[in-house]
Formats: C-alpha cells, sequence, structure tokens
C-alpha cells in the first residue's frame, strides 16, 4: 500500500542531515526528534527502576512497567524483556519510556526495559552481554518481580530485535534461561546488506542503507570475520531449539527483507515463527504514535499475537 501519508508529509519536511556531527550532537538530535513524534504519555499502574551489576561489575539499570491489568493481580504475570533499538550507538532507557508504557499496555505483560551500554565506547559483545544480564536477573528475581518464569518472554526494535534474537541464541548455547518467545520489530539480523529491500529502500524512507551500515561498523568494529553469528543472528549455523518468534516488518524499511528471512529460517528449523508486514510503515515506527494513527498497528498486532504466545 502506499506510504502513510502522515510519514510521507514528515519525511518531506525533515532537514537533509547534518554532515560531519559528532555522534554526541546524533545523540541529542536523534533522542529530540524521536520524542516530539510519541504523542500523550501512556499511563501505566506503575513504573520501577532497578539497578544490577552485569559480569564485568557495571551498574545496570532496568525500568519495570507494570500495566494495570498486572498490577491488580495476585497471580505471577508474563513479561518482556526490552532491548531498545538506536543501531546499538543511540538511544536510550528514557527515550524508550514511552513506547514501553505502550508496549506494556498492548501486551498486558510486565515490561523491563535494560540500559545495555552503547557503542562505540562499548562494541560487540558488550551490548548484548548487557542485555543478557539483564534477561537472567529477571529470571532469577521472577518471584520478587512477580512474574511467571515460565512465561518470560524477550524483545525489541530494530537494533533491539537484534539483541533478543541473539539472547535466545546465547542462551541456547548457554543453557541459560529458559525464554518463552521472542518478539523481533523490525529487527537488525544481517550485517551484508544485502538482501532487495537494502537497496530498494536504501534512501528516502527514513533509515538509509548507509545510516544502517555505519550502525554495524559502529557496532562490530574491528570483528576479524566481519560478524560474529551472536552479532547478526542471520549468520547462525542452525537456528534449532529457539524460542517460537513473533516478527514484525515495516513496508518501507531496508531491513524489511530480513525478518522475512529469519522467520523462514526459524520454521525450516522446526521453530514455530510467525511474521507480519505493517503495510506503509517505516522503520522506527515504535515512536510514532504522535504522528499517525497508523502506528498503533505496531502495538495492536505485536500486543494481540504476544497475548496469544505467552497464554495472557
Amino acid at each position: 500500500m502506499p506510504l502513510d501519508p502522515h510519514i510521507a508529509d514528515f519525511l518531506a519536511a525533515r532537514p537533509a542531515g547534518a554532515d560531519g556531527a559528532s555522534l554526541d550532537d546524533i545523540r541529542r538530535a536523534t533522542a529530540l526528534e524521536l520524542s516530539a513524534l510519541h504523542g500523550p504519555l501512556q499511563p501505566v499502574a506503575r513504573v520501577e527502576t532497578f539497578t544490577v551489576a552485569t559480569g564485568d561489575g557495571h551498574p545496570l539499570r532496568l525500568r519495570a512497567y507494570w500495566p494495570e491489568r498486572a498490577a491488580q493481580s495476585a497471580a505471577p504475570q508474563p513479561a518482556i524483556v526490552f532491548a531498545h533499538g538506536g543501531g546499538w550507538c543511540l538511544c536510550s532507557l528514557e527515550l524508550y519510556d514511552n513506547p514501553c508504557r505502550a508496549l506494556a499496555n498492548a501486551s498486558q505483560c510486565v515490561v523491563l526495559s535494560v540500559d545495555y551500554r552503547l557503542a562505540p565506547e562499548h562494541r560487540f559483545p558488550v551490548p548484548l552481554e548487557d542485555f543478557y544480564s539483564g534477561v537472567a536477573w529477571v529470571f532469577a528475581q521472577a518471584e520478587r518481580l512477580g512474574i511467571d518464569p515460565a512465561r518470560i518472554a524477550v524483545g525489541g526494535d530494530s537494533a533491539g530485535g537484534n539483541l533478543a534474537a541473539a539472547a535466545c541464541l546465547l542462551a541456547r548455547d548457554r543453557d541459560g534461561p529458559a525464554i518463552a518467545h521472542q518478539l523481533l520489530l523490525y529487527p537488525a539480523l544481517d550485517d551484508r546488506l544485502a538482501m532487495d529491500s537494502h537497496a530498494l529502500y536504501a534512501d528516502g524512507y527514513y533509515l538509509t542503507r548507509d545510516i544502517m551500515a555505519f550502525c554495524w561498523d559502529t557496532y562490530l568494529g574491528e570483528t576479524g570475520d566481519g560478524g560474529p553469528a551472536y552479532a547478526a543472528p542471520m549468520r547462525a549455523a542452525t537456528l534449532e531449539r529457539l524460542p517460537s518468534a513473533t516478527i514484525l516488518a515495516c513496508e518501507y524499511d531496508p531491513l524489511r527483507d530480513e525478518g522475512k528471512a529469519y522467520a523462514r529460517r526459524l520454521r525450516a528449523a522446526a521453530v514455530p515463527a510467525h511474521d507480519e508486514q505493517l503495510d506503509g510503515m517505516v522503520h522506527g515506527c515504535i515512536h510514532m504514535l504522535g504522528l499517525t494513527p497508523a502506528a498503533e498497528a505496531l502495538f495492536a498486532r505485536s500486543g494481540m499475537l504476544i497475548r496469544a504466545a505467552l497464554s495472557v
């Protein structure tokens, strides 16, 4: 279908990128632009921030959001441990406050957002290990948090979808937590950027192929082989014995075909995987509830599908 008209107007009015801007400047500009698109603050029943230590002693923040239904129930609740997007080098726990509130309300799950360290100050595997530490902590503290350990999913958008998918690979290979499901929202899964959508939507649709290449370079640095499997899950030798998956791709997104291809690989490995396309949408639409009513589709569909997967 055509590009959503509200998004088309927004893209047409955006100023050209600032060549030569520092990463700090890009981070500030990204935070200002995305927060302006969020719309009204989504109410939830309860928000609490926890600080836990990673394996290397880093103080890692997790912010938990309880929707009304979960807060009112004495029964253990389903949960989503969430990794934010931003190309592994942008965005923050604070910038994803409203999207996580909306996801908690749509899914009726406790959402726990992990404030992993960013590249290039902390390249692969630090962001992944931080997120995995957050996942392990939620499982260990499930009773204290009022969470059902049999119904803990991981999720994320864009680079966060990458971290969620990679955490499932780590949990499998390390005999780690029994993750119940993976919710991957327009995930970045393949550093080679060689699929049809990478060329078709390379420019003019918010995320560009060049920006994505920059993000991969920032995250990976000098890895030696160009993309280890835990950094780029599409490179994993096998996807067997992974949690079931829900994957949502945006129609006008250079990463569109990555999500669809990953779903096909999961199904070929006998892993239940449901994938859908968000028609008319661009990358980053988790931030666009204040820009277009059509962005609600991301929350409506992911909420319904995760509730079915976790028996909410």
